[in-house]
């Protein structure tokens, strides 16, 4: 090394026009000793970019939708994703395997950090995270002060083009003070939660989704061999069913069966359809993993002891779908407090938002609903919550009949807990879709308080169900209902209930063509009521039988029947009944080719039923009266009378009767050669026949 020293004025400044020095100079007016000039030190090479991400299992399957929609989120210009979803849905493989794909747009390092939201130990907080980050991209130590060090990260961020998986994310405010400083990098969040907070700083949400059957079938495939599965692919099948889509529970239900090689599948699928309770969750447990109950049990955890309260109670009621009325009422709360737990659950990622204020189970999380209720909760609140479920059921059921069919409802109700909600309608249509829409849980409510031996509320729920099958004639639900009311009624020991059923239950067997089986329900009815002296019963089972005459092509037995009817209900004075079998004699003379007689039979009925306050039953006198007379001539007439009588129908909402004048129409029509209308009436009545009635529509294409 050589030191130079420049050339000076008399005070010691640069000489004008002297050429300049470069390197190690010392400018001095005297020295004294030696000079030592020492080279300044070499700075640190910079670090390798970090590539932290977590490798890919290889029995990665499927996912392209999902793939396909992070690359939307990102090309609409997110630079914050939240991926969410339930414990074991597959969000860090997804995720690890997006970012992995990405990895030559982020040459300046991809991070990971495991913020432990669910685990067993405190959640990790940001200032050991960032920590963590600033090593990694060689800031050398991080200062001890949040404030400085959340400084540092943004200014060495700034313009640094990273990207950063922040997996298992409890809260978004853990969140928060990890996003880049600038606007070149990439933040991918997952969490058991939706993390809504992120909104606030423009994060782009995905909702991962369990598994289709076929991408279940892939990944026990490459677990277990493909031999191993073609050989028994329809236990495969329903193993992967089993598992709900859930990849965790696949991936378990592999290594099992991996470990196992000479265990048949179909025993595993066995021990999982058996499993009830924790049974299911027990049988997906492998030593050494984690199992799909753990990972459930840390997502239940950290709920408001509230929302896991919900939790438990929805687990326990026979319902696949449910909304904030039905958790209210099954926990005696209000319909405001229902609706913040619900809202904790669904951000938790335990139930899902699948529509317009309705929510469902993941299948293995009602598995886990229900295994926490049985081990948290005692008998009693267990059969609390069920009891407030099915008075709740019953208690709205009737609130729909009161609206629908009021002449109907004659039996009285009672209640262990007597609901408070309202009707979550005001109106016949919105009543009518209720009961319609809620009819599966409706049924499940029906059997559960039978098998509860609550004999009352079964048979009095079936009791409340007669609008929905009366007018959309869903038949074999609606044998089923009465078949399990009958038997409710009998251990009740109420024999006006039983005959209810045995008359209820008798007309659907009959309108579903099981005619004999009709008969002897009417006879049984027949036989109780003239035991009990109740005259009006007593009609009720002679118009049956006679209707079931009629059907069955014997019109004289049937003639016979309906005029003892018509006599006993005129005795007691019950003119609605009278009105009823007038109607089927009116339809007996119009099939016998007297136009006038049914014309009449038609008129009488349909003055009765508008003095009794009977809409229903009066648009039926007057639909079956317009095809009368347009069979006695008066075409313009009796197709006014049918439109007339469609337009209730339809303002009702009772599809069945719709379609039956339209058939009339359609009827009328092409006797008058109006071969256009005729086939759009045709077509119209075809289209509400199938949802009501498919032995109609059939009918209407000829087959029988």
């Amino acid at each position: 090394m050589t030191s130079s020293m420049a050339s000076q004025g008399p005070h010691g400044n640069e000489i004008s026009g002297e050429a300049r020095l470069y390197g190690p100079t010392v400018q001095a007016r005297e020295v004294h000793g030696g000079i030592h000039v020492h080279p300044a030190p070499t700075a640190p090479a910079r670090p390798a970019s970090p590539r932290q991400l977590l490798p890919v299992p290889a029995n990665f399957t499927d996912r392209k939708d999902d793939l396909a929609a992070l690359d939307g989120l990102r090309a609409a210009g997110s630079s914050l994703i939240v991926v969410s979803g339930p414990a074991g849905i597959g969000k860090t493989t997804l995720v690890s395997r997006w970012l992995r794909s990405l990895s030559e747009e982020f040459p300046d390092g991809q991070l990971y950090a495991d913020l432990r939201g669910h685990s067993s130990d405190e959640p990790v907080g940001p200032t050991e995270i960032l920590g963590q980050f600033l090593r990694a991209l060689g800031a050398g130590p991080p200062p001890a002060d949040a404030v400085e060090l959340a400084s540092l990260w943004r200014s060495l961020t700034a313009d640094r083009r990273i990207a950063i998986m922040l997996d298992n994310s409890f809260t978004a405010t853990q969140v928060r003070p990890l996003l880049l400083g600038g606007p070149n990098g990439l933040v991918v969040v997952t969490s058991r939660r939706r993390l809504t907070g992120l909104r606030m700083q423009g994060a782009g949400f995905h909702q991962l989704d369990a598994l289709g059957r076929d991408a279940g079938v892939e990944l026990l495939t490459r677990g277990i061999g493909a031999d191993r599965v073609k050989v028994e692919l329809p236990s495969v099948h329903r193993l992967v069913d089993l598992c709900a889509g859930l990849p965790l529970a696949v991936c378990l239900a592999s290594a099992r069966l991996a470990t196992r090689p000479r265990q048949k599948v179909g025993a595993l699928a066995d021990a999982l359809a058996r499993g009830t309770g924790g049974g299911r969750l027990a049988a997906l447990e492998v030593e050494g993993a984690t199992s799909v109950r753990k990972a459930l049990d840390a997502s239940y955890a950290v709920l408001s002891a509230e929302a896991a309260r919900l939790y438990r109670t929805l687990g326990l009621l026979p319902v696949h779908h449910f909304d904030a009325m039905i958790a209210a009422a099954s926990c005696g709360e209000s319909l405001e407090w229902a609706e913040r737990r619900l809202d904790e659950l669904v951000e938790a990622n335990l139930v899902e938002d699948v529509g317009p204020e309705t929510c469902r189970f993941h299948d293995l999380l009602r598995i886990h609903a229900q295994e926490r209720a049985m081990e948290d909760d005692s008998d009693a609140v267990r059969e609390e919550a069920l009891r407030r479920f099915c008075d709740w059921c019953l208690h709205t059921a009737t609130e729909a009949q009161k609206r629908l069919t009021p002449v109907q409802f004659t039996l009285p109700r009672c209640y262990r807990y007597e609901p408070v909600l309202p009707p979550p309608f005001a109106d016949d249509v919105g009543a009518l879709g209720w009961l319609d829409t809620h009819r599966a849980q409706l049924l499940d409510a029906v059997r559960l308080a039978s098998d509860k031996g609550w004999y009352d509320t079964s048979w009095m729920l079936v009791d409340a169900l007669w609008p929905l099958f009366l007018r959309l004639r869903h038949y074999s639900d609606w044998i089923q209902a009465h078949t399990i009311g009958l038997e409710a009624a009998r251990q009740a020991g109420n024999g006006e209930a039983e005959r209810q059923m045995l008359n209820s239950g008798a007309i659907g067997l009959g309108a579903a063509g099981r005619t004999d089986e009709a008969v002897d329900w009417y006879r049984q009815s027949l036989q109780a009521a003239r035991a009990a002296g109740d005259r009006r019963d007593e009609g009720q089972a002679l118009l049956g039988i006679g209707a079931c005459h009629r059907e069955a092509g014997r019109p004289a037995e049937a003639a016979t029947h309906l005029n003892q009817a018509i006599a006993v209900w005129e005795e007691c004075g019950y003119p609605r009944g009278a009105a009823l079998a007038r109607t089927t004699l009116g339809e007996i003379a119009l099939a016998a080719g007297t136009p006038d007689e049914a014309v009449d039979c038609f008129t009488r009925a349909h003055a009765t039923m508008i003095e009794v306050d009977d809409p229903h039953d009066a648009a039926r006198a007057l639909a079956f009266l317009g095809r009368a007379v347009v069979r006695t001539g008066d075409y313009a007439a009796g197709m006014a009378r049918m439109h007339e009588a469609l337009a209730v129908f339809t303002g009702s909402g009772a599809a069945f009767w719709q379609a039956r004048t339209l058939e009339m129409l359609s009827d009328s029509a092409t006797e008058q050669g109006d071969g256009t209308r005729a086939a759009e009436f045709r077509a119209r009545a075809r289209t509400l026949f199938e949802t009501t009635s498919p032995a109609d529509a059939r009918r209407l294409d000829g087959g029988g």
